[in-house]
């Protein structure tokens, strides 16, 4: 009797697995971005420090596959760079490359260098440029707002930053493309610390630290249409293997 009832059991569980798969199938299908396709990310110092081990753009990739849709990324984050800079850069890095989906993480540097930073008119020529250039290529693009500069809002680059973050908004509808809004996620992650000593996302007040990087990775999952039970999935599959 025992024995017949361990192996109902394990058909049940066979049963029930092979029904999860087929969920999984199906929701990968339903997702917009599809099995084998390559996503370039491209962006400044965050994004190139997105390809480390517990960087966002490595979550990304984890995180689609956890949701049965494996992808490429194609590294596209330079350091210091600025809109004109991704502008210039674009063929070479982005283009030439033949991605399906393009990133774009652009406008800490265009506003925190300051006077050597881009202005946000020139900033608006730009990243249309980026975008209308992507998209007659046939690369569908995703577009992030600017994280903070410094987890205080109130400062002064924060500030200069709102505008161009609605610009980013307003562009995402226009060209409908799709949006995360990391600096909505960021700003509410912050305000969520109740008693906040040192920073909470960044390691710097600007380049992302782990809880940052996930940050960042889930904002861009859900922009790709990833449930929160996907997402849910998504975060266990970053959480280290418990030690033996």
């Amino acid at each position: 009797m025992n024995r017949t009832m361990d192996i109902r059991k394990m058909t049940m569980a066979a049963v029930l697995a092979i029904g999860m798969i087929g969920v999984t199938e199906v929701q990968a299908k339903r997702l917009p971005v599809k099995e084998g396709q390559k996503i370039a990310f491209l962006g400044d110092s965050i994004t190139q420090g997105g390809v480390g081990p517990k960087g966002y753009v490595t979550l990304v990739i984890s995180g689609l596959a956890s949701a049965g849709v494996k992808v490429t990324a194609i590294p596209a984050g330079i350091s210091g760079h600025k809109s004109n800079n991704m502008l210039e850069r674009l063929d070479r890095d982005v283009l030439s490359k033949k991605p399906d989906w393009m990133t774009l993480s652009c406008g800490v540097n265009d506003v925190w260098h300051g006077a050597n930073g881009v202005p946000l008119d020139k900033y608006k020529e730009n990243i249309t440029k980026i975008v209308d250039q992507c998209q007659a290529a046939g690369i569908k693009v995703m577009i992030l707002t600017s994280t903070m500069i410094g987890e205080d809002q109130p400062n002064a680059n924060n500030q200069k930053l709102v505008a161009y973050n609605e610009f980013l908004r307003t562009l995402a509808k226009q060209k409908k493309c799709l949006l995360a809004d990391l600096n909505a996620d960021m700003q509410a992650g912050i305000a969520q610390v109740k008693e906040k000593k040192g920073y909470v996302l960044t390691g710097d007040g600007v380049h992302m630290n782990d809880a940052g990087n996930e940050m960042m990775a889930i904002g861009v999952l859900k922009a790709f249409g990833l449930s929160k039970a996907q997402v849910e999935q998504a975060r266990k599959s970053w959480a280290p293997a418990p030690s033996k």
